[in-house]
């Protein structure tokens, strides 16, 4: 058996974690947009955010 195999075997693994790295962060980004939304709902601004007139 030559090297080969552990080469090849490598690159799979580390694309693999790649794509896993990838979609966590998809993810994740798409978890706190969500929750972000739910917190403008109800009221809560950022302190990043511009008061409104009267605020």
């Amino acid at each position: 058996m030559t090297h080969a195999f552990y080469v090849y075997g490598s690159y799979v693994f580390a694309a693999l974690v790649t794509v896993a790295a990838t979609l966590w962060t998809w993810a994740d980004g798409r978890a706190r947009r969500k929750e972000l939304a739910a917190l403008e709902a109800s009221g809560i601004r950022r302190r990043s955010a511009r008061a409104k007139d009267g605020e």
